[in-house]
């Protein structure tokens, strides 16, 4: 065997030790960090169920990310899906609505979630981010600009505009960020359009 086959053979045989250092070393990390993380996405999941149903003491998965949960919106950006859904449930157990959680994907960086809770009369509680990783100074804004103006809201649908709101159904755009703002906008129209179909007068998701 000559020099240069042996010099071969020893790189291919260090690779490869390293390849399988760095598998176990990713397993290691993967076990260690899971967990963790699964809580956290648990906790920013309860915070948000909270946030748009504050009259809300416990919440019921009746529709969750391991069943068939996409759902494609006729008529809108074929963008949406229903992710999950929540009952809304008071001290007593009474239904008192909704937490459908969306994921856009027309957002500018890229898909979008948020939740929003939605009462047994079709009112929008309000939206609240999960996921969002649009431009910073524009898109990023969604949180301060959008977000507020879907609060405490009963309309079937909303339209965006960037000459300033007159009703309801309108919503102001950020400015520079129509992209993300349509995204948003589409995505509420899409839970809404899931509630007022499937979900109105407190049907439960088969």
């Amino acid at each position: 065997m000559n020099t240069e086959r042996k010099a071969m053979i020893k790189d291919a045989l260090i690779l490869f030790v390293i390849t399988l250092a760095a598998g176990f070393l990713l397993g290691f990390v993967y076990d260690v960090t899971k967990e963790p993380i699964a809580q956290q996405k648990a906790k920013a999941k309860a915070e948000a169920c909270k946030n748009v149903f504050t009259e809300a003491d416990t919440f019921a998965p009746v529709m969750s990310e391991d069943g068939a949960t996409e759902y494609f919106v006729a008529g809108l950006d074929s963008q949406v899906d229903i992710d999950e859904v929540m009952q809304a449930l008071d001290s007593s157990d009474r239904l008192l609505g909704y937490v459908i959680t969306v994921t856009t994907h027309g957002g500018y960086g890229g898909d979008i979630q948020f939740s929003m809770g939605v009462t047994l009369d079709g009112t929008l509680n309000g939206i609240s981010l999960l996921s969002i990783s649009e431009t910073a100074g524009l898109g990023m804004k969604a949180g301060d600009v959008l977000v507020p103006q879907f609060a405490d809201k009963k309309v079937e649908q909303f339209t965006y505009t960037k000459s300033g709101s007159t009703k309801d159904s309108e919503i102001d755009a950020i400015s520079g960020a129509t992209i993300t703002t349509k995204a948003i906008v589409n995505g509420v129209n899409g839970g809404l359009t899931f509630f007022n179909s499937v979900l109105a007068g407190g049907g439960v998701v088969q």
